[in-house]
């Protein structure tokens, strides 16, 4: 056997000794999601610097243990596989585990970490130094457990008890953010008093840390590159669908995850928004208007939009008075994106849509981002309910502003989106992917 040229198709960059530039072993073989070579590459041509993992996932940590430790919680229960992302960096089959729960951790009030994986694959976390303890029997949905789910979810729920009994003594209070009804109830029955963990892990996930925003940059590279890649496949005649692919492969192709929805419609089916993409057939000088809401690498969410026209003649002038309004409007609300600067302030300060584009605007105004969309939501006037986000702007938040300009009865919808930083100075869009030149009217 040549050992040197083993050694070589081993690693994801032949080029480099035992790790990468984020910290992570350069094996082809490791098991945790990654970047790959072709992500690499683009990232380092770039200029872009490179996270370091562990620092990013110790960040985390400590965030999640001082917001249980602010409200005085004896630890933080988890089963949302986003947030078990957040707390430990570890995955497995995350699609299917949101409908079939099987995974859980525990994260005490003194840091301790224990996890429950699925039994056959349990080598998945034991490469994190986070993680003081692997556990099976989390398992209590029915489809796993049947007509057994009690009995399974009382075993686990008094392993929650000796665990908190033995790491932090007598208090009982403990947040959970998503668990099957037969789960709670045996919690409660071991004296448990729950409260919210989803209120805990959005804020904690709100205020993103450095190496967080490394990876954030990183990942928006690699969703608009993929973009770019969709944009230069598009020819008329192609179904939306195999439109579609081109950006699903091209995020795999990078080492991103998945895509939470099918936000891509063509012509007349882009009003009213929020018809998922299918089998009709793109046509000469029409548009195309598309929402990421893609799960790239590191597992960072890119939640951009984009619409384009797509043909040979210059666009109707109600499509391009229409982008321009569009573009007004996240230009100027992502201004109104400054530390300290309250939610309701940007709600009832932000740019007023015309009339005719109100009934069929966007469902919010702005909204973070993370691992996924996340909180906070921040509304427009006419949804604005009190005290549901008496809150402020703060450095480290990433917000995407959302603009959906479509016309009443209309023919076409005009959809972006960016994806916004807020720094202590105040907001850099990190969103650099161009508005389609011909939807502005101008010369190409």
């Amino acid at each position: 056997m040549d050992i040197e040229n083993y050694s070589a198709q081993r690693k994801i960059d032949p080029t480099r000794g035992r790790f990468l530039g984020d910290g992570t072993p350069n094996d082809g073989n490791r098991v945790e999601i990654g970047p790959t070579l072709l992500a690499i590459r683009e990232w380092e041509q770039a200029g872009l610097k490179f996270p370091n993992l562990e620092t990013m996932q110790e960040y985390r940590w400590k965030r999640l243990v001082d917001h249980i430790n602010s409200r005085d919680y004896g630890g933080l229960l988890l089963f949302d596989p986003l947030n078990i992302r957040y707390a430990t960096n570890s995955t497995n089959m995350q699609l299917w585990n949101t409908h079939n729960p099987f995974r859980a951790v525990l994260v005490c009030s003194d840091g301790h970490v224990v996890m429950w994986e699925y039994k056959k694959a349990m080598f998945l976390a034991e490469f994190n130094p986070l993680v003081k303890e692997i556990r099976t029997g989390a398992s209590f949905f029915y489809f796993a457990a049947g007509d057994a789910e009690d009995s399974r979810a009382d075993i686990f729920a008094h392993q929650v008890l000796d665990l908190v009994k033995e790491r932090v003594g007598n208090n009982r209070r403990l947040a959970v953010d998503k668990i099957m009804v037969s789960g709670l109830r045996a919690l409660e029955r071991c004296g448990f008093e729950i409260f919210n963990g989803e209120e805990v892990t959005e804020k904690a996930r709100s205020i993103k840390g450095n190496d967080e925003i490394l990876a954030m940059r990183c990942a928006n590279h690699a969703c608009e590159s993929s973009v770019k890649a969709m944009e230069d496949a598009v020819r008329p005649g192609m179904t939306e669908d195999e439109i579609w692919s081109v950006l699903h492969a091209e995020n795999i192709k990078r080492g991103g995850e998945w895509i939470e929805t099918r936000l891509l419609a063509t012509g007349p089916r882009t009003n009213p928004w929020f018809q998922e993409c299918g089998p009709r057939r793109l046509q000469n000088n029409e548009i195309l208007a598309f929402d990421t809401d893609l799960v790239g690498c590191y597992g960072i969410c890119i939640d951009i939009s984009r619409t384009w026209w797509i043909g040979d003649q210059k666009p109707p002038q109600e499509m391009i008075d229409a982008m321009r309004h569009a573009c007004e409007h996240i230009m100027h609300n992502i201004e109104l994106l400054k530390p300290g600067t309250p939610f309701e302030e940007i709600t009832f300060k932000g740019h007023k849509l015309d009339p005719i584009y109100q009934k069929q605007k966007y469902g919010v105004m702005m909204h973070g981002v993370g691992l996924c969309d996340e909180w906070p939501s921040i509304s427009y006037p006419d949804n604005y309910l009190k005290g549901a986000f008496d809150y402020t702007i703060q450095p480290g938040m990433v917000m995407c502003a959302e603009a959906l300009v479509s016309p009443e009865g209309g023919t076409f919808s005009i959809k972006l989106e960016d994806q916004v930083l807020v720094t202590e100075s105040g907001p850099e869009n990190l969103t650099t992917y161009p508005f389609d030149s011909s939807l502005m009217g101008q010369p190409t």
